[in-house]
């Protein structure tokens, strides 16, 4: 009885351990991603500002090819939603585009329902490099609840490596 007690105050104590961290952990991340594409700025803008472009290059749309697909609006203009409702790895929600500066940047809203419920923020910036060059950079910024954020600079991780793959699914789709 006495080592099930020993046991048991040992992982309560890693609990509370664990609880204090998260209460001086960071609860947003941010996370920026750049790749230069041999592309006009105009040609990577007008891909991009399609959202049902992503099912041919994001890695999170990817993961579920029989995920249930929803759109409200036109594509490519302020307001168009592209929702999706997915496997357990591509859970489910909505994003929404919220502000679009021709030629030179897209910001999105990203409302998730599951597998948590939470709200992120991703900017597509696209900048001349040269004529045939383009530089694209993506952004993607979010907080998380306590003590959920314990596990911020993990999905830090996760995130940049998601990112850097979809990232070379795009240069790949837009050098053809």
């Amino acid at each position: 009885m006495n080592t099930f007690i020993i046991v048991l105050l040992t992982l309560a104590g890693i609990l509370a351990l664990l609880l204090i961290i998260a209460l001086f952990t960071r609860k947003e991340y941010y996370i920026r991603r750049e790749i230069a594409i041999e592309a006009s700025p105009q040609t990577v803008f007008n891909y991009l500002k399609l959202l049902k472009n992503q099912d041919h290059f994001n890695k999170w749309v990817m993961v579920d090819p029989g995920m249930k697909r929803e759109f409200k609006g036109t594509d490519g203009t302020l307001g168009f939603i592209y929702a999706w409702n997915g496997n357990k790895q591509a859970g489910e929600g909505e994003q929404e585009i919220t502000h679009i500066h021709e030629g030179k940047r897209i910001d999105t809203e990203i409302r998730f329902k599951r597998p948590f419920v939470s709200t992120a923020y991703a900017t597509l910036d696209i900048e001349l490099v040269s004529e045939s060059q383009t530089k694209l950079s993506w952004s993607n910024k979010s907080a998380m609840a306590y003590p959920m954020n314990l596990m911020v600079s993990l999905i830090e991780k996760m995130l940049a490596k998601d990112m850097d793959t979809s990232l070379q699914n795009l240069k790949i789709i837009l050098e053809k």
